[in-house]
């Protein structure tokens, strides 16, 4: 087989160079459940089949023609079958976020038109099922998971005939490189979602431009927990699925730390939010510690906060580090399965501080950077350590091109830019001018071609004394500090700057047993005098990184996490800045009472 063309190829790429045994595997009655190249090929055939036997195709293959398909659900080896089969039958998936609210859902699917919806259990089967007939195109709705008065998809497998298999190829064989292989709503933090439209060439010149960036080698494996709803863990595991990578699907967000346990992967993707934690939870462990040990662990964590990339730091340092390595940091890498060669993050920014800490303790953390409309990724640090710098987000990948606008803004022009917005060409004229696409985000791209992003364009705001404000490199600094689980800078047309905090309260409560603070509540905490008191330090300790303007003079506490389900966080787990400012406006306003 020649270059593949289209994202379904990967398939026949494999049976042609090398099938595997696990191609996908996902639990099912808390055991897991593995899938062959060949038995992978043989259920997309026929799921193939049994769409085209619902009356699913291509139709006159124009993107307002071809029939869509939804899918809400979580990640499971079902998601990518189902994608490859409608891929390859000219009809197009259209992925959305299981935890997607209504009215958000309803505009989605009555946009995109679509035919058949697959949802993951009765949740999702509910969801739909109360739309339905505000949508009237939707002719069916399929379960993955056995649900009362639910039609099961494998009744769809099983429509599968000879004759439908036959009529699999001819209509592949004329999907081109060009045409678009999906279209991803963007929850984004602001308005109504918008349809992009990406094609073959778009994921797929992204996909083969990131496989030299990752560690080498093939019978490698990874854990997959990502919504496959997003571009990233999407084009990821075509990464996988071309280089011959088995994926495991995590049972949740709830189960990571012990499925990493079980599969032993070689690498994963991650949200920061999510590094965050498991960076906390070891912390915690450190906490706990006494004696001889906790002053071992925390000479190790000492060590690998001064840790340098692309620089020896002399003999004494390396031989300390290394044997930080064997006594502490070996245990780091036990947590998370003993197998790790790297972590992938992106999404959001994540701390320099943190990368910092992982790479000493030999878990390397590829930061990268990209938009939904970017296929996505736009630049990555490499596997390879020369292609990895500290507090960027790593040099651009082949074929894509960028460069800072006057106003500091990020354009991007490369074969990864979005064809547009579906049924939006108004939109699209917005965000793409000369080929050059609009990121909102701010950066410097250095003369080795290092990107880095310094804030979100969107996000910059003034004070009323006219000074413009980055709230994100003021925000992640903060949650250096072990004291802060959450922090959102607030101050747009006001005097000063002022901040809504949320503490972690584990390691608060660690603090106020040795410091006479009566334990209770969260409120109760937050309202002591002595806790205020060290919070007002902390930050006085961090205004001196900052500039007048961005000093925080004045903060709030607060009592709970965001979250996504609470609707102050994006499923990519990022700030509602405008949600979490209309929710807490009385915090707010006491910060300038």
């Amino acid at each position: 087989m020649n270059e593949p063309k289209r994202l379904f190829d990967c398939i026949e790429y494999h049976l042609e160079r090398q099938p595997i045994d696990v191609m996908l595997a996902g639990k099912e009655n808390s055991q897991w459940k593995t899938y062959s190249t060949k038995e992978v090929t043989g259920i997309v055939n026929n799921l193939s089949a049994g769409l085209l036997s619902l009356g699913v195709g291509p139709n006159d293959m124009t993107v307002e023609g071809r029939d869509k398909v939804a899918i809400l659900c979580k990640n499971r080896p079902e998601w990518l079958m189902l994608d490859l089969a409608v891929q390859q039958i000219g009809a197009l998936l259209t992925p959305v976020y299981p935890t997607i609210n209504v009215n958000e859902l309803e505009f989605v699917l009555s946009d995109a038109q679509v035919k058949i919806v697959f949802v993951n259990d009765e949740d999702t089967f509910q969801k739909v099922s109360n739309i339905k007939s505000r949508v009237p195109s939707i002719k069916e709705i399929f379960t993955f998971e056995h649900v009362v008065n639910a039609r099961h998809w494998k009744e769809v497998t099983a429509l599968s005939t000879p004759d439908l298999i036959a009529r699999i190829k001819p209509i592949a064989d004329k999907i081109g490189y060009e045409d678009v292989a999906t279209i991803i709503y963007t929850s984004g933090t602001t308005g109504t979602p918008k349809g992009v439209m990406l094609s073959h060439r778009n994921i797929l010149s992204n996909v083969m431009a990131c496989i030299p960036c990752f560690p080498p080698g093939s019978n490698t494996k990874a854990l997959s927990f990502l919504p496959l709803n997003h571009i990233f863990e999407k084009m990821v595991s075509y990464i996988y699925l071309f280089n011959g990578t088995s994926i495991y699907y995590a049972e949740s967000l709830e189960t990571i730390a012990d499925n990493l346990r079980e599969v032993k992967p070689q690498m994963f993707t991650t949200v920061p939010r999510l590094l965050e934690k498991v960076y906390d939870r070891i912390m915690q462990k450190g906490n706990e510690l006494t004696g001889v040990k906790k002053k071992l662990f925390f000479w190790a964590h000492g060590l690998a906060e001064k840790f340098e990339i692309n620089k020896n730091q002399g003999a004494w340092y390396n031989a300390q580090l290394s044997l930080a390595n064997k006594l502490i940091f070996s245990k780091w890498r036990e947590a998370l399965g003993n197998n790790i060669k790297c972590i992938v993050t992106g999404g959001a920014a994540c701390q320099v501080r943190l990368i910092r800490i992982f790479t000493a303790a030999r878990i390397i953390v590829m930061e990268g950077y990209g938009l939904t409309e970017t296929s996505p990724v736009i630049a990555v640090n490499r596997y390879e350590e020369e292609g990895r710098m500290f507090g960027t987000v790593g040099p651009l990948i082949d074929g894509v091109q960028v460069k800072i606008a006057e106003d500091g803004e990020i354009l991007c022009k490369g074969p990864n830019v979005m064809l547009g917005y579906y049924k939006r060409p108004d939109l699209t004229a917005q965000e793409i001018s000369a080929g050059w696409f609009h990121t909102g985000d701010i950066g410097i791209l250095s003369a080795d071609n290092f990107l880095k992003i310094t804030d979100r364009k969107k996000e910059l705001f003034k004070t009323s004394g006219g000074k413009y404000v980055a709230p994100l490199p003021v925000e992640n600094k903060l949650k250096e500090s072990p004291f802060i689980e959450q922090v959102m800078i607030v101050g747009p047309e006001r005097k000063f700057v002022g901040a809504l905090i949320i503490p972690s309260f584990p390691n608060l409560r660690e603090w106020a047993r040795h410091n006479a603070v009566p334990d209770g509540t969260n409120e109760e905490l937050i309202r002591h005098p002595k806790v205020i008191e060290l919070y007002k330090d902390l930050v006085e300790s961090f205004n001196k990184y900052f500039n007048h303007v961005e000093q925080i003079k004045k903060f709030e506490l607060l009592p709970g996490e965001w979250s996504i389900d609470t609707g102050e966080l994006t499923p990519k787990m990022s700030m509602k800045r405008k949600v979490i400012t209309e929710k807490y406006k009385n915090a707010i306003d006491r910060i300038y009472g």
